[in-house]
């Protein structure tokens, strides 16, 4: 997950160099925390959370294979 994460945010910033990708499992669950410029936050995030809510909802579809919950944050 963490890489389709990156593939993702890498294309939509003017940074993709400051993007950064980190996953930690736990038994249940898959989080996943992305990191990007300030400056590209709202390219992340999208009006009304559009964006961010796309990237969640891929994520999710390439999770179903698993088991596992996965939780894609968008950090500061």
């Amino acid at each position: 997950m963490k890489e389709l994460v990156e593939v993702i945010a890498k294309a939509l910033v003017e940074k993709p160099d400051e993007v950064v990708v980190t996953e930690s499992e736990t038994d249940d669950m898959i989080r996943v925390e992305l990191k990007v410029a300030s400056s590209d936050m709202g390219k992340v995030i999208g009006r009304r959370g559009r964006i961010a809510k796309a990237i969640r909802s891929v994520v999710k579809a390439a999770s179903s294979r698993n088991d596992k919950k996965v939780v894609v944050d968008i950090v500061e």
